[in-house]
């Protein structure tokens, strides 16, 4: 199965919280110890300079859902910050998903993208967005369940907004794809 959103497809019936990226591993014998604060960590590289900006943005939207997936909180100010479009419609779907089967997110998402292909206005990403530390729980603090989390192929779209880049499109390949 394949998750898809862009502009034709921003109310489409997709999850991302929920079964893409994260899970849940092992029982309370097997749970780690959780960060204060959720940060998204990006493999170090030195990405082409002409596009490091809208890889930073990309970088940002992960960190941004990431935070507002602490409280599956789909009305986040932070989530339009980086993202508009499909992109930012499958965050929010996603993240109304998570707050129906009343679960919060913990931990954080790897990324290390890389452009595929740019110009001055529009950024082609793919990445393998690592979730294995970034699970589901339960309000009352257990795991989900016991599915671990995984890596997801990720293709996204990154345009200029004005002065600033924002995710557009974002393309979730199903869980294990890379």
């Amino acid at each position: 199965m394949q998750w898809r959103a862009d502009a034709h497809l921003a109310g489409a019936s997709v999850v991302i919280a929920g079964s893409l990226l994260m899970g849940c591993s092992g029982g309370s014998s097997d749970a780690r110890p959780l960060p204060e604060r959720t940060t998204v960590t990006a493999v170090s590289r030195a990405p082409d300079a002409k596009h490091a900006e809208a890889l930073d943005a990309y970088r940002a939207m992960w960190q941004d859902l990431a935070i507002a997936s602490e409280t599956s909180d789909a009305g986040s100010p932070l989530l339009d910050d980086h993202a508009k479009g499909g992109a930012l419609e499958l965050m929010k779907y996603g993240l109304r998903e998570a707050k129906r089967e009343k679960v919060v997110s913990k931990g954080r998402p790897l990324v290390d993208p890389r452009v595929v292909s740019g110009t001055s206005q529009e950024v082609t990403v793919q990445d393998c967005v690592d979730g294995t530390d970034w699970l589901q729980y339960k309000l009352d603090g257990e795991l989900k369940n016991d599915v671990p989390g995984s890596h997801t192929k990720a293709d996204a779209t990154v345009r200029r907004d004005g002065k600033t880049w924002k995710v557009s499109k974002l393309y979730l390949h199903e869980a294990g794809s890379c």
